[in-house]
């Protein structure tokens, strides 16, 4: 059984549903699952088979700065040979920050599965999208 950190940030509630609909697709899928504010991440990343992250663009398309951003340049040189999953909502612009993300992942050698991305409230298909997120990294 492959084991699971589903860990975000979420301002307005958007993201934390599509870590929600992540959860339900990877326990769906046979993984155990710890979803896991950002606030409240103190474990190690070497203690799990995958992530999926997941943060909302701010500002000029950018990740949350207070506490995601950190959190992410901590994590960064351990993402090596990891299955990630990325995903966030956004209110403007094009979705920039996502491949932005993605492209710094996969600098630190992470296996970026898939992202997802959703304006505003997650719609249907994005929640499908989220879940098979999920499902992918099980």
């Amino acid at each position: 059984m492959s084991k699971l950190a589903v860990v975000f940030w979420s301002g307005t509630g958007n993201t934390e549903t599509m870590a929600d609909a992540v959860v339900e697709g990877a326990e769906g899928a046979g993984a155990e699952v710890e979803k896991i504010a950002v606030a409240d991440w103190s474990g190690n990343v070497a203690d799990y088979d995958a992530l999926a992250l997941g943060c909302p663009a701010m500002g000029d398309e950018q990740l949350e700065e207070d506490e995601f951003e950190p959190f992410f340049e901590d994590i960064e040189g351990d993402l090596s040979g990891k299955k990630v999953g990325l995903f966030g909502s956004y209110d403007w612009g094009t979705g920039d920050w996502m491949e932005t993300w993605k492209e710094r992942a996969e600098g630190d050698d992470a296996d970026v599965v898939d992202t997802v991305i959703a304006n505003l409230e997650p719609d249907d298909d994005a929640l499908a999208s989220c879940k098979a997120l999920g499902a992918a990294l099980a």
